[in-house]
């Protein structure tokens, strides 16, 4: 099932909203893919809007009868122009599996190929590597995402040509 909603440019205004959908939606998405050692101090990092990523204009949001219900976007990779990351896609709990993600990357990745990118890469968290896989990314092996001085988020890198 398709849930409608409407895809915007995401806004320093929506850090808030953002921060609410990572909190609730993490834990419940995760947990089945992650040991509790790694949920309970990693969580806490990555359950966090980005400001800088929000005001980027290339990250975007859902939303569905006045409530953010995903977000997800992507950044230039360095100074190159061809090559470019996917960066966190989310997407509210209740609403897995019912083409919001779907729609957000399709709309990153067209988005990326008109600004001339070829090559998209992502770290994709394991719960998040078969979605990636049906949208035609290709693994590069497991890696492990520091976020904190001793702290790692075990994670799939992952690529697609545009």
């Amino acid at each position: 099932m398709a849930v409608t909603g409407v895809l915007r440019p995401a806004r320093p205004d929506d850090l808030a909203a953002l921060d609410a959908l990572l909190a609730e939606s993490y834990p419940r998405l995760l947990r089945a893919d992650y040991p509790p050692s790694v949920m309970v101090l990693a969580l806490p990092l990555i359950a966090r809007a980005q400001p800088k990523l929000l005001a980027c204009g290339t990250y975007h949001v859902v939303e569905h009868r006045g409530r953010l219900i995903g977000a997800g976007g992507w950044t230039p990779r360095g100074r190159d122009p061809g090559r470019a990351d996917i960066r966190h896609v989310a997407v509210d709990w209740r609403f897995v599996r019912q083409g919001v993600a779907g729609a957000i990357l399709r709309h990153a990745l067209s988005e990326a190929r008109a600004a001339g990118v070829a090559e998209m890469r992502c770290e994709a968290t394991r719960t998040a590597v078969p979605f990636y896989r049906a949208m035609g990314f290709r693994d590069l092996g497991e890696v492990a995402i520091p976020l904190a001085p001793g702290v790692e988020f075990p994670a799939v890198r992952m690529v697609r040509m545009l």
